[in-house]
Formats: C-alpha cells, structure tokens, sequence
C-alpha cells in the first residue's frame, strides 16, 4: 500500500524541511512557483476547516492515553508478524484510516545492523496492513519485497531518517505514494488525499518505516499528527526490535538443535520407527530437548530421549554433548541403566552445571521386548493393536548430574502390533492443566493414532505433537513412536543356538552356519562365515571360558555373534613373522565390513557383520557405520 516508489515530485507541490528538522512537509505552490498565499476567504474557510477538524482529533489527554494503551495493545508476544500487525492494526481507525508497516530486508535476513548504508536504494519487505473495509487500496501483499526509487517519499523517508508528511496530496502526487500504478489509480478511487510515513528506529538501529494514509472527509494529517505518530513509532520499534531479536536468537537456536540431532534413521531390524522434533513456540523456551535411534549389533536397536532443563544455546550444546556421551555408550552396547549412570557423571563434569532427563529403550527381536531405563523421564507409552493404551510403570531414577546413582531396568514384552511411545516432557506440559489431565490427554491422542503414518502401523509422531498442542501453547517436544514385529516378519530373520563347551563347539557351529545359509540360500557366504565362527568360537575356548550361544540375524546384512562368560574384551594384536597365534582376529577384520564386542550381565559377545551380494546398499542411508574393532 504505502511503501511506494515514484519518479519525483509534481510540478504544483515543493518538499521543504519543518522547522527544526522534525519532518519532511509537501506545501501546496502556484504554477509560476511562488508561494501561495491564503486570502481573507481562504483564512475563513481554513479556520472553519480547523475547527470542525478540533472535533475529530484527539484531545491532548486523549493522545496521553492513546499512547499509554499501545504499550499494552502492540508487543504482546515476541513474533515479528504479529508485533508489526498489532502496531497496524492499533492505528486504524484512530490515527489513520489505512496503515503499513514495511522492514528493511536486511534487518529481517538477520544481518547485524547497520545492514543498509548510504548511496544504497532501500528494499524493504510488506510485513502488516491494516485499513478500514470497503478502502480496496490494493496493498502490497504482505511478505513481497519493494524496491525504493530514490524520489520516492518512502525512501526519502529511509535516507533521511526523518518523518514524511504530505498534508493535502495533489491530483498527479499519488503516483509518489503508491507502489504502482494501479496502486495510486486505486488511492485516487477512494479518496486518498493525506499521507505520513514515519521511520521505526529502536536502539539507533533504522528497521523500516510505517505509513499511514486518510480518505473521505477527514481531515488531513498535521504536525500534531506527526508528533503522535513519532511518538508511537518509537515506542512500537523497541517491541519490533525485540521480536526480531528474539527471532534471530530462536532461529539460531533451532538451527543449532537441529544440527544436532540425527538426520536419519539407522537400519532397525523388526521395528518401524518415527521421530520429530518440535520447537517451542516461545523464542526462550527452545533448546535441550532430543531423540536418538542407534542401531546395536545382534539386530537390537536402541532408541533414547532426553531433555536437559534449561533453555537456549547453552541447553542445546549440552544436549549435543550428552547425545554424543549416549550415542558411544550404546554403540558400546552397554545396557541401559549403566548407560545412564555414565551419562551421569559426563552430566556433572559439563561447565555449565545443568541438569538432565533420559529414558534408553532397547529392543531385542530375538526375545520381542524393550529394556528401559529412565532418568527422571516420564513413563512411556505402550498403545497394543486394539487401540487400548497405557503407561509403562517403570522405576524413575533422578535427573542426570544429580548424582543419585543407581539406575534401575524393567524388561517390556512387545507384542506385536504394539506401539512404544517415547517423548520428552514438552509433550504433556500445560500452562492450566495439572499433571495427571495432561497425562490422560496424552495418552487419549496416543490411542488415536490411526495407521495412516509410518508404513500404516500409526506411526505419525507429527500427528501425535499436533493432536496434543491443538489449542494450547506448543512447547519444546521430541517424540519417537516405534512399531515392533515378530522375529522371521519380513525382511528380518534370526536363528539363535546353544554350543557346547568343549572342542567341537567349532565343528557344531560351522555345521549349523552352513545349514542355515543354504535354507536362506546364501551359499555364497558359507566358506568365509565357517572361518568367522571359527575363529570368535575359537577365542571363546581359549579366552571366554567356553561359548555359550551362537547367533545368527539376516535383515540388510548378514551378522553372527558368539557369547562367553569371559570378562575381557578382545583386540587386534600386533604380530611378529615368528608368533604362532594371535592372528585371528586380523583375519575376521579383513573379511567382514565390521566387527565388534560388548559386555553382557554374564560375560561378553563378539560379533561380526558382512555384506550380502544384492543387497549392499539396500540398508537406509543412515545405518552406522562402526569402525572395525568397535567396542
């Protein structure tokens, strides 16, 4: 509407400085250029003017208090948009009968201020209109850019910094106003006949510029008005300013979390699983929240939440480091509760002395159940295949960097078409409801989850975040839905044995490894896979006691693991042309993609993994790639 770009002044109007400095002023001129002067009729005429105008303006105690309520009408909340359309909308009909706030582009792309210098042509961005309806001045869409002639009153109003005022704008002069020409043919139709644009400068910094028009019989706008106006934007500017700061605070924030958390998801045999992450609303309450899916050897897969509670780029930096601490724990494969007690103390070595909740599930699709662990972290979420949900009881430890140690596990038995729910505490916050309603409204949505997400299994962690924040104020939330499926169900299949303790384990264990790659028709693999179980059955007498159990998963690559009651784990050694020994596991490094152990309640398991022909690179981009030896 009103950041207009013009050609220049018509010939019948001249721009001359108010006294003092105060405002840019268009006087009305005869056609030779002289100053016109008003005669005795003209005088009358003026002052009758005035005086019926006297009725219509504010009264100076009516202007204090017009002032007074901007503060509690404009700045309500810390989003740009809406701080400028309150600023707008708080002008019509009281002060102008249209109104339009326009920011440099620069300002709102976030670049320090002063981002626009001298010699450079304006451009700055439609962010509010307001006008009183039936006008159809045809405004600037909100969000589109304008770029300023340097004629133009707006722009002259950026250059200089100063307020414009056109008192009684001249027949040919709205095409100096309107951003086009249909624009000012459309000022012309309703009767626009005043314009005044002030700048918006808050803190030294020029952020753009509103402006204001008057149609019909209203009287024009004066130094009064101008005064007001002033006034007002320099009231308002503090609140833009601090919105768009706010804004670039948040930004930067949600950019920072964002980096942080996983980008994909890792192959996780028997388990469907969706994520999201949604920022809070409120610039201050965004950072700290997180979710993680790392995929275990053995087919298990684990799956965290946590939420450190603070807020800002502090928490979010925390919870990157934290999500780091989780991530090498589980790839550890260490079980969850002893992950969350060394979770602890890298919580109480952080700088910032801050504070944490956790909850670590692991899935195991051999035994089709979750081993959960929490720390301070609310229960999840179990929904079976009816519909029917409930919450996990499950044993809450302190908050991480409490130092109240230990750490208690619960295995769930994950039926399948179950879905597990894990989210963070965002998602069942309330400003007017206690605990327990925000409970059942939580688990009321969960149940409503439909089977229109994920694969149809009602995975939509989305819709879960929405149904639950309709109608309130969203906080910050991440949400991880997963969906568990039976051993031998699609693409996963598991075979698990017991080996003897004595020196044909090798030979029991080479026979079962052939037998079930031909029934998986794998024959390819069998001579390398018979040398791998050789070797990590081999270790397992020598090292471990004696093995224990022999397993085997295929889903986008083939693993097999070996268990003993041996409490060291194995590593390369380095070996001379003379040594007898120690070069098995060289051997297992070279023919396998990647190799592993973990500890284990009872002793130890060493795993290997290789590709399978056809299906390398089938797995999900995402899928971890551990380096040889990890663990």
């Amino acid at each position: 509407m009103c950041t207009g770009r013009a050609a220049g002044i018509t010939a019948g109007s001249a721009l001359r400085p108010a006294p003092g400095g105060e405002a840019v002023v268009i006087e009305r001129r005869s056609a030779d250029g002289r100053r016109r002067l008003p005669g005795p009729a003209r005088v009358s005429a003026a002052v009758r003017r005035s005086r019926e105008a006297l009725g219509q303006l504010l009264a100076p105690r009516d202007r204090l208090s017009w002032l007074n309520e901007a503060s509690t009408r404009i700045g309500t909340t810390l989003d740009l948009e809406r701080t400028s359309q309150e600023l707008a909308d708080f002008c019509v009909p009281d002060l102008a009968d249209a109104a339009a706030v326009d920011l440099l582009d620069c300002i709102l792309r976030g670049e320090d201020a002063p981002c626009w210098r001298k010699g450079e042509l304006p451009v700055t961005r439609a962010i509010a209109v307001s006008e009183m309806p039936g006008l159809n001045l045809e405004p600037d869409p909100v969000g589109d850019l304008s770029f300023h002639r340097s004629a133009s009153l707006p722009s002259r109003c950026l250059i200089e910094r100063k307020p414009v005022l056109v008192t009684r704008i001249g027949a040919r002069e709205h095409d100096v106003i309107a951003p086009t020409r249909n624009g000012a043919d459309a000022m012309r139709r309703a009767g626009v006949h005043s314009y005044m644009a002030v700048p918006l400068i808050a803190r030294g910094v020029l952020l753009g510029i509103a402006d204001f028009i008057r149609v019909g019989g209203r009287p024009g706008f004066n130094r009064t008005d101008v005064a007001l106006a002033v006034e007002l934007a320099s009231k308002a500017a503090v609140y833009v300013d601090n919105a768009r700061l706010y804004g670039r605070e948040r930004q930067a924030v949600v950019s920072l979390q964002r980096s942080l958390l996983p980008r994909g998801t890792p192959t996780t045999p028997g388990l469907a699983v969706d994520t999201c992450y949604a920022p809070a609303a409120d610039p201050g309450g965004v950072g700290g929240d997180w979710f993680d899916v790392v995929g275990l050897p053995g087919g298990r897969t684990a799956l965290v939440v946590g939420d450190v509670m603070s807020h800002g780029l502090a928490a979010a930096a925390t919870m990157g480091r934290l999500r780091a601490v989780a991530r090498t724990l589980m790839a550890l494969d260490i079980a969850p509760e002893r992950v969350l007690a060394r979770m602890d103390l890298a919580a109480r070595d952080l700088e910032e002395d801050q504070v944490a909740t956790c909850l670590v599930a692991v899935h195991d699709p051999m035994h089709g159940s979750y081993t959960l662990a929490a720390a301070g972290q609310p229960p999840p979420l179990v929904v079976d295949a009816a519909g029917q949900a409930r919450y996990v009881e499950l044993p809450v430890g302190a908050p991480l960097g409490s130092g109240v140690i230990p750490y208690d596990a619960v295995e769930v038995k994950a039926a399948e078409g179950d879905r597990l729910v894990l989210y963070t505490d965002g998602l069942m916050k309330s400003r007017s409801g206690d605990v327990d309603t925000a409970l059942a409204r939580l688990r009321t949505a969960a149940a409503g989850l439909d089977g229109t997400g994920l694969d149809g299994a009602g995975l939509n962690a989305d819709a879960l975040v929405d149904a639950v924040s309709a109608g309130g104020q969203r906080f910050d939330e991440a949400v991880a839905i997963v969906s568990a499926a039976h051993p031998g169900a699609g693409d996963v299949l598991l075979e698990q044995w017991g080996l003897p303790s004595d020196g044909s384990a090798a030979a029991r264990a080479r026979r079962l490894v052939r037998e079930q790659l031909a029934r998986w028709g794998l024959e390819e693999l069998s001579e390398t896979t018979e040398l791998v179980v050789s070797e990590l059955v081999g270790n397992a007498l020598r090292y471990g006691g004696g093995p224990g159990t022999l397993r085997m998963l295929r889903h986008g690559r083939l693993v097999v693991e070996v268990s003993d009651t041996g409490p060291d784990l194995p590593q390369i050694q380095h070996v001379s042309l003379s040594d007898e020994g120690g070069r098995g596991l060289q051997l297992v490094n070279l023919l396998c993609r990647r190799w592993g152990s973990c500890r284990t309640p009872t002793g130890k398991i060493v795993w290997a993994e290789q590709d399978i022909a056809g299906l390398v690179g089938a797995a999900h981009p995402a899928d971890p790639a551990l380096p040889h030896g990890a663990g």
